[in-house]
Parts: C-alpha cells; sequence; structure tokens
C-alpha cells in the first residue's frame, strides 16, 4: 500500500512505540525502519528488551558495495511472521554517514510494495543533525506527532508550517495526536497546525511501555483501549492513504 513516516518535534510523544505498535497492527506485511539519527536502536533495546543482539542496519546498508536497492534485502532481520525490522544507528555520530543513503533508500522502500510490503518509518525527532529529510518528503504520508498539549502543540506550529510548503514541504503531510481531549481536541489541534489529524492515540504510558520497552503486557491489553486505538490508527492511516491516491488519480492530465 505505502511509505507511511513518523516524526515529532519535541515532547516526547512515543514516535517509536507508535511506530512498532502500528507496524504490529498493520494488515499487511510490514518493514520496520529506524532512522532516528539519536542511535541506538529502540526495538533491540526496547521492544525487544536487548535479547536480539545487533547485527546489521542502515549503517551496513550505506557501507555496501551492493547499492542500496540490492542491499536493502540483506539487512531486514523478522520481527515476527508480519514484521520485519531495519536497525537504525548503534550510536548518534554513525547518522553523518547516511547522508547519501536518504534518497536512495526512498526509492528502495517504495519499491517493497510491488513485493506486498508496506514500511513505516521511525523517523525520531526533527531539526536533529543526520535527521533523514528525504524520508520525511518522499514518503506517501507523513505523520506529525505531538500531544494535545499546549507546549507539544507550540513546538509542533513551525515544523507543521514547513511541512505544508508547496515547494519544499512533505508530500502528504498529516497529524497523529496523542492524547486528544487532554486539554484540546482534534478540530482545535488541526486548526492551529493547518494539518488533518489522521488519527488520535491515548495517553497510556503502562500500555504504550509494551512496544516502547518490552514491559509484559497489562490485563486485558490486546482488547483495551490502547490496542483498539491502535488498529483505529492502522484504518485511519490507511483511508488517508487511499484518498491521497484518488486524488493523484483524479489530477488533471494524469
Amino acid at each position: 500500500m505505502a511509505v507511511v513516516a513518523l516524526t515529532s518535534a519535541a515532547g516526547s510523544p512515543g514516535v517509536t512505540s507508535s511506530a512498532v505498535g502500528l507496524a504490529f497492527c498493520w494488515p499487511r506485511p510490514a518493514v520496520l525502519v529506524e532512522a532516528d539519527p539519536t542511535g541506538g536502536s529502540g526495538v533491540l533495546a526496547g521492544f525487544l528488551k536487548g535479547t536480539t543482539p545487533y547485527d546489521v542496519g542502515l549503517l551496513e546498508l550505506s557501507l555496501s558495495p551492493l547499492g542500496v536497492a540490492d542491499a536493502l534485502r540483506d539487512v531486514v532481520r523478522p520481527l515476527s511472521p508480519t514484521v520485519s525490522l531495519v536497525a537504525g544507528t548503534r550510536t548518534h555520530a554513525q547518522a553523518a554517514a547516511l547522508r547519501d543513503v536518504w534518497e536512495p533508500l526512498a526509492s528502495a522502500l517504495s519499491d517493497l510494495e510491488a513485493s506486498g510490503q508496506d514500511v513505516i518509518i521511525d523517523a525520531g525527532r526533527l531539526g536533529l543533525a543526520g535527521s533523514p529529510q528525504p524520508l520525511l518528503e518522499a514518503a506517501d504520508l507523513t505523520l506529525l506527532m505531538t500531544r494535545a498539549t499546549l507546549p507539544s502543540i507550540s513546538a509542533a506550529r513551525s515544523w507543521a508550517e514547513a511541512a505544508r510548503q508547496p515547494a519544499t514541504g512533505w508530500r502528504h503531510p498529516g497529524l497523529l495526536l496523542v492524547g486528544e481531549g487532554q486539554p484540546y481536541h482534534a478540530t482545535d489541534v488541526a486548526k492551529v497546525l493547518g494539518l488533518p489529524v489522521v488519527a488520535d492515540l491515548p495517553d497510556d504510558p503502562e500500555a504504550a511501555a509494551v512496544y516502547h520497552r518490552g514491559a509484559p503486557p497489562p490485563r486485558h491489553f490486546e482488547t483495551g483501549p490502547y490496542a483498539r486505538s491502535l488498529q483505529a490508527a492502522a484504518q485511519s492511516v490507511q483511508a488517508q492513504l487511499a484518498r491521497g491516491r484518488f486524488a493523484v488519480v483524479e489530477e488533471p492530465g494524469r
């Protein structure tokens, strides 16, 4: 179906836990790409609790003589029957080596759709050295995550404005809202930031910890509010992707 990227401006809204959760709720096979330039795999150290050592990832992809498209299959590792992982850098200093990888990687990830796989990118926080800007620009849907609090919305405002720019912004920007109604509602946030709220997730640290640090699932986790919200978010994202593609088809001259 598509490439979906998640990122944030500030406030630790849970980009990694949301990306992991969406990947495991996704209706098709999904490749989870750790493109956060801060270094250290949030999936290996967090979700898998350090039980799986680092093998290969983006750094090895950048060093491969095969080229990004051909080398991509060699750095993908399974997490489950339907979810695979491309691990990120081990240190923040390695992010600089990926500067020339992001553009060809964006093209290679887009091509995975032909093999029946979708892509979910954890792009970390905006504004950091080594940020994977080409992935954010090329994604079929780029979601700026923010909490429904004034500090978070304020921090996201200038980034949302940049994302909306026709020439230099993201192809299809939107918002993933955490803690809707605490205190601001989706309509308020969308109006202030000028972007549609594609989906929202509850502010539930205990449930999110399952994906963030491999915490034991709380009671009734599979049928609880957080899991249901992730499933609803996955459906909303798919619907937004479908609308975006329909709009391209309907565009005059296409």
